[in-house]
C-alpha cells in the first residue's frame, strides 16, 4: 500500500481490484480482514479530499501532511454555503460524542445530532459529499466503521485503530511528498498538486527537507522531481515484455498525474477519462493504456470483455486472459471467459 501512497476508494469493490492488481494471489477476504479485523488498513477522507484506503500505520503522516490543509478548504467551502465556523467545530464535537459508544450509520448519527443541536445540523451530517462527517475524517478523528449490512457506518478513530502517533506538519508534508515521488516520480509540481489537492508552493519547505534526496529531471521539457535512490531503477529498468494487467476503475495508476500523455494517446483520452470524473478499467500494456475493459459476474459466472484500441498481439491476448482467470480466482468465479472486442 505505501508503494503506491494509497488506493482511491470512492466505491470499495473497485478498491478491492487495486490491490488484486497488485498483490499476487491475495483474496477478497483478505483485504476485508485487513479493513475491519485486523484493521491495519483504513478507509478515510485524504489526497484531494476523496476517499482512499491508508495502511494504519501511515495514517497520522497523510493527516498532518495534507488533511489538516485540507479542514482549512474544506472549512472555506462550507462556510460559502452557509455553515459559520464555530458551527463547524460545534457540530464536529458532536459527531465524535455520537460515536462515543461506537459505530452509527450517517442516518444514525443525523438523528442524534439533530435531538440535541436542532435540524439545521442534519444537511451538514448528511451532506452528500462528506460535510461535517468528511471534515471529521480529514481531521484523523473519524474514520470508516464496518458495513451494517448495506449501509455505511462510522466511528471514531481513537476507539477503532489501536495506535497513534503525533507527526507535524513539517514532518508530515515532507513524508508525504517522499511517498508520492516513490510512488509517481517523476513528477512535476502541477502533477503533485493534481494528486494531493494542495499547491505546489505547499510543498516548498518540503523539497528542501529532502535535499539531496531529490533530483530535478527534465520530462518533455518541464522541470519534474525524482528520488535519487529511485535514479538508476528508472534509466536501467529491464523486464519481459509485454507486461499485462488489468486494472479496474478509478485505478490510482491513472490518478498520479496531471498531464496523462505518458499513459494513454489523446484519440482515446475520453474513452478512459470520462464525464463526471468516471474513470474506466484498463488494458495496461508495457504501462500505456492499450484498452478498456468491464465485467459481469453472477454467482461463479465470470464474463471479462476487453476493448482493446488496436487488435491485440497474440501474447497480449493469453497474459490478458490469464488476468482474468486470476480475477476469476479473487472474485471465487470458477467460470471465466474473456472476450475481445
Amino acid at each position: 500500500m505505501s508503494d503506491i501512497a494509497g488506493v482511491q476508494a470512492q466505491m470499495l469493490p473497485f478498491a478491492r481490484l487495486a490491490l488484486w492488481a497488485r498483490v499476487r494471489r491475495l483474496r477478497s477476504e483478505d483485504v476485508d480482514r485487513a479493513l475491519w479485523t485486523d484493521r491495519t488498513l483504513v478507509r478515510t477522507w485524504a489526497m484531494r479530499g476523496t476517499l482512499h484506503l491508508l495502511r494504519s500505520e501511515d495514517l497520522p503522516v497523510y493527516v498532518a501532511g495534507l488533511s489538516r490543509a485540507l479542514v482549512r478548504h474544506t472549512d472555506r467551502y462550507l462556510g460559502r454555503r452557509g455553515l459559520t465556523p464555530e458551527e463547524a467545530r460545534v457540530f464536529t464535537d458532536a459527531v465524535l460524542e455520537g460515536l462515543e459508544q461506537g459505530p452509527l450509520s450517517r442516518r444514525d448519527l443525523a438523528d442524534r445530532i439533530v435531538a440535541s443541536h436542532g435540524g439545521r445540523a442534519r444537511s451538514w451530517i448528511e451532506h452528500a459529499w462528506g460535510g461535517i462527517v468528511g471534515r471529521a475524517c480529514l481531521a484523523g478523528e473519524v474514520c470508516f466503521g464496518p458495513n451494517a449490512g448495506p449501509t455505511i457506518t462510522f466511528v471514531r478513530r481513537d476507539r477503532w485503530l489501536r495506535s497513534w502517533r503525533e507527526v507535524t506538519e513539517d514532518e508530515g508534508r515532507t513524508q508525504v511528498l517522499g511517498a508520492y515521488l516513490r510512488a509517481y516520480g517523476p513528477a512535476t509540481d502541477l502533477d503533485l498538486a493534481a494528486w494531493s489537492g494542495l499547491s505546489a508552493k505547499d510543498f516548498d519547505d518540503a523539497r528542501d527537507r529532502l535535499g539531496q534526496d531529490l533530483v530535478a529531471v527534465d520530462l518533455d521539457g518541464n522541470r519534474a522531481w525524482l528520488l535519487r535512490e529511485d535514479r538508476s531503477a528508472v534509466s536501467s529498468e529491464e523486464r519481459s515484455r509485454p507486461v499485462v494487467r488489468l486494472l479496474p476503475n478509478f485505478d490510482a495508476y491513472l490518478l498520479g498525474h496531471r498531464q496523462k500523455s505518458h499513459l494513454v494517446d489523446e484519440a482515446h483520452y475520453k474513452r478512459v477519462y470520462r464525464k463526471a470524473g468516471w474513470i474506466s478499467a484498463v488494458l495496461l500494456v508495457d504501462g500505456r493504456v492499450a484498452g478498456v475493459w468491464s465485467h459481469e459476474q453472477k454467482g461463479e459466472r465470470l464474463r471479462v470483455r476487453v476493448e482493446a484500441f488496436r487488435r491485440p498481439s497474440r501474447v497480449v491476448r493469453v497474459r490478458a486472459e490469464e488476468e482474468a482467470s486470476d480475477l476469476g480466482r479473487f472474485l471465487d468465479a470458477g467460470d471465466v471467459r474473456v472476450a475481445f472486442t
